[in-house]
């Protein structure tokens, strides 16, 4: 009896949260500590509540309200593995910060699979020589330094995705190395009947606006070259329809008032020079004030020459 209570008093507490939240966080919880489930919750209070349940429960419930609800479908599929529930209506980006932001170190656990590649770095671990065997046997170089071992080079010790060895959690125990951070991943994003990767939540306004003008290019540019009007092409369809107007008027007698000054200024381009800018500085066709140094230097040569030229018939 204890049993079927719980089941539909979870059915309806997640039937109330389907109608009172719009957006649901997938979110994976592999190695949380209950301390920080509590931490999550506390961050999220007033922005989403977290709901965690067995998935056997969560599907049976979920295909109990379908058919008020048959988008909750698409969740489905992602009901798998350590998994729960963060239903918000709150800033997508802001809840995703506060749920991932909580990590906490942990150490290297034999038979865990490592997140990343775990390096031991190098330098003095402090130890006496009589433990070198042990880094020895682990393939770490080694050089004894004052009486305790030291670590010659930086080795990978744990590969990311391989699972970490009784071996290898022992030294890293032994180094006080906490290589792993655990806290709540996310899995899938549903909003507004989708669900989607929580890469999605990156994409900003000017990448989603290059985008759709880039597709609106492309077909424009196949709409044109198949001659096949759509939205994107009939601007450049009416421009391009109006150059063939144009060049059809200006070959033939065929004419409109807004082609006639063009028509105008084709036959008579003289009488438009003048309307057109006038030479700038540095253009080479307009002499600085005064006349250019040259010219002034030739002017007074010749009127030099001329003064020569006066004064010889007057004395010759």
């Amino acid at each position: 009896m204890g049993a079927k209570t719980n089941k539909a008093e979870y059915f309806e507490k997640l039937k109330g949260l389907l109608e009172a939240y719009k957006s649901i966080f997938i979110v994976t919880v592999d190695n949380v500590s209950s301390q920080q489930m509590h931490e999550i919750r506390a961050s999220l209070r007033g922005e989403g509540v977290v709901l965690m349940g067995k998935n056997t429960m969560v599907r049976r419930a979920i295909r109990g309200l379908l058919s008020d609800f048959p988008e909750y479908e698409r969740l489905l599929p992602h009901v798998k593995g350590n998994v729960g529930f963060v239903f918000t209506n709150a800033e997508l980006k802001d809840v995703r910060e506060k749920i991932v932001s909580n990590k906490v170190a942990a150490p290297a656990r034999a038979g865990a699979v490592a997140p990343l590649d775990v390096f031991v770095p190098a330098g003095n671990t402090g130890m006496e020589p009589g433990k070198t065997s042990f880094f020895q046997a682990l393939g770490v170089p080694t050089k004894i330094a004052r009486g305790t071992i030291e670590i010659t080079t930086d080795l990978k010790l744990v590969e990311a995705g391989n699972k970490v060895g009784a071996s290898e959690a022992t030294l890293l125990n032994m180094l006080n190395i906490s290589p792993f951070t655990y806290g709540m991943g996310i899995a899938q994003v549903y909003d507004n009947g989708q669900v989607f990767a929580p890469s999605v939540l990156d994409i900003d306004d000017k990448q989603l606006l290059d985008s759709f003008l880039g597709a609106a290019r492309v077909l424009a540019t196949i709409s044109l070259a198949v001659n096949y009007p759509t939205l994107p092409s009939v601007v450049h369809s009416l421009v391009n329809s109006y150059k063939n107007v144009i060049a059809v008027a200006l070959g033939t007698e065929y004419s409109w008032e807004a082609i006639d000054e063009l028509k105008d200024r084709i036959a008579n381009p003289e009488a438009y020079a003048s309307t057109g800018p006038g030479p700038g500085p540095g253009t080479g066709t307009a002499a600085p004030e005064g006349g250019r140094p040259e010219a002034k230097e030739e002017e007074k040569e010749e009127e030099e020459s001329d003064d020569e030229g006066g004064f010889g018939d007057l004395f010759g």
